[in-house]
């Protein structure tokens, strides 16, 4: 990212520093389920990519014992918790408990101790309990995967931020419908919201002697 063409501007004013990888992080997988996983609903772009990395990043964080959450969206049947969010995207209304588009994706299912969370804003953190959840468990660092890039990715990085945690964006862990919207987001992000770090570069990180 930092072949940008405007970078420079952001370097003279003091931005694009790293914040670090603490001693206690946390994966939080936002949206990968499958109705984001299918170009015919949510879904395109690097996505499935996405997956398949986020695929080894998971095992890599049970290896290690990282507390793990994964985030769905998910409305009410009748639509009686819908907002103006559904107004700008009607077809999120189509992600109900059952639905299974809404279901995380196989490959990346839950094991036993790890949270779910049913939201319906874009952020993970967002009227949800996740804060909470990691500042129990003492987390300092959140690495975040997940879908769409420009949105709840985003979204979620930015509360991550906002919540006093060390936030790693996994480049290679996130995808978009649109591979426009996605560079630009990690661009950003990684000037202001959090380190971008491939899964290969978070593992090395994490394992090399401190």
């Amino acid at each position: 990212m930092s072949g940008h063409p405007e970078a420079d501007i952001y370097h003279r004013q003091g931005m694009g520093n790293r914040a670090g990888l603490g001693q206690a992080p946390a994966l939080v997988i936002v949206d990968f389920v499958v109705g984001f996983a299918d170009p015919d609903h949510f879904g395109g772009g690097n996505i499935a990519p996405a997956i398949e990395q986020t695929v080894r990043l998971l095992a890599f964080a049970r290896r290690h014992g990282w507390p793990v959450a994964h985030t769905r969206v998910v409305y009410a049947e009748d639509g009686s918790d819908a907002g103006v969010f559904t107004l700008k995207a009607p077809s999120l209304r189509k992600l109900t408990e059952t639905s299974p588009l809404s279901q995380i994706v196989p490959e990346l299912a839950a094991a036993p101790g790890e949270l779910i969370i049913r939201k319906q804003g874009a952020s993970a953190f967002f009227d949800t309990n996740l804060a909470g959840w990691l500042a129990f468990r003492r987390v300092d660092t959140v690495a975040v995967a997940g879908c769409t890039t420009s949105g709840c990715v985003r979204a979620t990085v930015v509360d991550a931020l906002q919540s006093n945690f060390r936030t790693i964006c996994v480049t290679d862990c996130v995808g978009d419908r649109a591979i426009g919207p996605h560079e630009a987001n990690l661009f950003d992000m990684g000037q202001k919201y959090a380190d971008l770090l491939t899964r290969a570069e978070l593992e090395a990180a994490w394992t090399a002697p401190r």
